[in-house]
C-alpha cells in the first residue's frame, strides 16, 4: 500500500484481510481489490487463482478480467458521452434517424439516447438471441425489439438497449463499434490493456469464467452468450480488462474534465429517473437503486455498477474515492449470492477506513 490518507491503513489492511478470507472461503477463486482517491491508487492487491485447478496459476493485480456488464460503463457510455460532448449527437437525440434498422412506429420514435442510457426507454432486459442469430441477424434482432413499456415511463436494466447504443456508436462514427472505443475512451485515458476479444496471450492469463454446468466458455472468450454470439463485441458486455486500467477510468470520473465537461459529468452521475422505480444517472447505478452493491456505508452520492462474472466498481465523485472489485465468481457457477454478499462486506470494510466527512470512518 502507498501512504494511506484519508484512510485509516489498519481499516484498510482489515478490507483485505476479508477478501482473502473470501477466497480461502471460496466465495471466489481469484480477485483484485483495488481503492483509491482521484489518481492515486492507495490499495491494489491480488489474491486466489485463475481458475479451481489445483494447477492454476496465481491471480495477480494485472489479470485481466471478463468485465461483463462493466462494458456498459467503460466502454458504452464514454463513447456516447464523448460524441455528445463533441455534437455529434445530444442526449435528446431520437434512436431511429441515427439507427435506421430500429424503426420509426409508435412510441419507438420516444426513444431517445438518453432513455437507453437510463435503461427507461421501455426496452426488455434480456433475450436469449444466441439460441437461434448471429451476427448481424442477432444485432438486427435487438434493433426490432418491442418495447415493453411506454419510454420514459419505468426503469428497467436492459442489455438490449445497450446493444442498441452500441450500433448508435458505430453509426454515428462510421467505425466498428470497438474502433470508436478505443479511439474516443481508452487510449486518450491510456488504457492500453483494455478491450475486446483478447489476442491468445492474453487469454492465457485471463481468470477463468468457464461454468461447471455448462464447460463454456475456454480462456479468454467471452461469458456472456448473446455478446459471444455478436462476435465477442458488443455495446452490453465482452469488454476485457485490469484493475489498473479501471483505476485509471474511474480517476477520470472524479472530477470534470477528463472525459467531458462538468454540466455533461454533473447530469450522468446525478439522478435522471425519480419517481421510475430505480435511481440511475446517465449509465451509472445511484445509491437506493435495486442494482445498488455499496453496502450501507457508502456516501449518497457514490454512483457504481456490477458485471455478471463478478466484478464492480463504485466511485464517490465528491471526494474522488473509487474501488475497483474484480473477481471469476461465475467460474463456481451462476449462483450468485456468496459475490453479492462479498461486495457490500468489501464496500463497507473500505468504507469504514475513509477518514472523512460523512464517512463512516471519520472521527
Amino acid at each position: 500500500m502507498t501512504a494511506a490518507e484519508p484512510f485509516d491503513e489498519d481499516r484498510l489492511l482489515a478490507s483485505v484481510e476479508l477478501l482473502r478470507e473470501a477466497v480461502a472461503a471460496r466465495e471466489v477463486p481469484g480477485a483484485v481489490l483495488a481503492v483509491g482517491v482521484g489518481p492515486r491508487t492507495v490499495c491494489s492487491v491480488a489474491a486466489g487463482h485463475l481458475g479451481t485447478a489445483a494447477d492454476a496459476p496465481a491471480v495477480r493485480t494485472s489479470t485481466p478480467f471478463d468485465l461483463a456488464s462493466l462494458t456498459k460503463v467503460v466502454a458504452t457510455l464514454p463513447a456516447v458521452l464523448c460524441l455528445v460532448e463533441a455534437g455529434e449527437v445530444h442526449l435528446k437525440s431520437r434512436v431511429d434517424p441515427l439507427l435506421p434498422a430500429f424503426g420509426d412506429k409508435g412510441a419507438r420514435r420516444e426513444v431517445t439516447i438518453e432513455s437507453l442510457l437510463t435503461h427507461t426507454s421501455g426496452l426488455p432486459s434480456h433475450r436469449e438471441y444466441f439460441r437461434q442469430l448471429r451476427g448481424r441477424l442477432l444485432s438486427a434482432a435487438a434493433c426490432r425489439e418491442e418495447l415493453e413499456s411506454p419510454p420514459g415511463s419505468a426503469v428497467r436494466y436492459s442489455d438490449v438497449g445497450f446493444i442498441v447504443l452500441g450500433e448508435v456508436v458505430a453509426a454515428v462514427t462510421g467505425r466498428p463499434f470497438e474502433d470508436a472505443v478505443r479511439e474516443l475512451v481508452f487510449e486518450p485515458l491510456g488504457m492500453r490493456a483494455t478491450g475486446f476479444c483478447p489476442p491468445p496471450a492474453v487469454a492465457a492469463r485471463t481468470a477463468l469464467t468457464t461454468e461447471p454446468e455448462t464447460g463454456r466458455p475456454a480462456a479468454g472468450e467471452v461469458h456472456d452468450e448473446n455478446c459471444a454470439a455478436l462476435g465477442g463485441v458488443s455495446g452490453h458486455a465482452g469488454l476485457f480488462g485490469e484493475a489498473g486500467d479501471l483505476a485509471r477510468y474511474l480517476a477520470a470520473w472524479a472530477a470534470p474534465g477528463v472525459l467531458v465537461g462538468e454540466e455533461l459529468w454533473e447530469r450522468a452521475l446525478s439522478c435522471q429517473t425519480h419517481g421510475l422505480g430505480g435511481h440511475r444517472g446517465l449509465g451509472w447505478v445511484r445509491r437506493g437503486d435495486p442494482y445498488d452493491h455499496m453496502g450501507r456505508l457508502w456516501p449518497p452520492s457514490a454512483v457504481g455498477h456490477t458485471g455478471f462474472t463478478g466484478t464492480s466498481l463504485a466511485l464517490d465523485p465528491v471526494s474522488g474515492i473509487w474501488l475497483v472489485l474484480l473477481t471469476n465468481a461465475v467460474h463456481l457457477g451462476r449462483g450468485r449470492a456468496p459475490i453479492m454478499e462479498l461486495r457490500r462486506r468489501l464496500h463497507d470494510s473500505v468504507a469504514s477506513a475513509v477518514d472523512l466527512p460523512g464517512w463512516a470512518g471519520s472521527r
